[in-house]
């Protein structure tokens, strides 16, 4: 039984990790202040799905696969860095009628979601950090390892969910607000490509 202070710390440790600046909340931020309080939420429960992806592979000790080889890592922060670089190029060449398009394509939230989930999967820093992470708050005494990492990572993404969530609905708040204006669309989208590049150079740059 794992106490529930320990429980407490591990949650509070986890929503202050995920409000710390970083490439999901910031993906977040950005595709809810373009298309919306809907899209944010979409490309949220995207990025959870990944964690899960993440948890899993460090229950099953496959994370510690990114951690050891070099080639894995950098083959993983390589398909990462290019498909931020393609949703840099997507967001510099839209202008304001293609935004106003997406917001009424119900496709969209497919989109939105699978992209979450790809941008969570191809950071291999996300791999690294729950590897690191989540061991420190199992306990052999307290029974299967396994299990007890899958609980933390649920518990890491419950809070992900609630931060995450928070932050795409009050861009999306935002978003609406600016959205009247054409000029202000072309500007957030142009912004949103910088942030797209930015990260797709940093997870490039990235060492293990």
């Amino acid at each position: 039984m794992i106490p529930l202070e320990s429980i407490a710390i591990f949650f509070a440790a986890s929503v202050a990790l995920a409000l710390a600046p970083g490439p999901d909340n910031i993906y977040v931020l950005t595709q809810s202040a373009i298309q919306g309080r809907a899209a944010g939420l979409f490309v949220t429960l995207g990025l959870c799905t990944g964690l899960l992806v993440h948890t899993a592979a460090v229950s099953l000790g496959v994370a510690a696969i990114f951690a050891a080889s070099a080639v894995a890592f950098n083959v993983l922060k390589i398909v990462g860095a290019a498909y931020l670089a393609y949703l840099a190029w997507q967001a510099f060449r839209a202008g304001a009628s293609d935004l106003m398009q997406n917001r009424n394509v119900a496709i969209r939230s497919r989109h939105l979601y699978a992209r979450g989930i790809i941008m969570n999967v191809t950071n291999p820093k996300v791999a690294i950090f729950f590897l690191a992470f989540l061991p420190q708050f199992a306990d052999p005494s307290r029974g299967s390892l396994p299990l007890q990492m899958v609980f933390f990572g649920m518990i890491f993404i419950v809070a992900a969910l609630l931060v995450f969530g928070s932050i795409a609905w009050f861009a999306g708040l935002l978003g609406e607000r600016l959205g009247k204006s054409e000029r202000a669309q072309i500007i957030l989208n142009r912004v949103a490509g910088t942030v797209f590049a930015g990260l797709a150079l940093r997870l490039a740059t990235a060492e293990r």
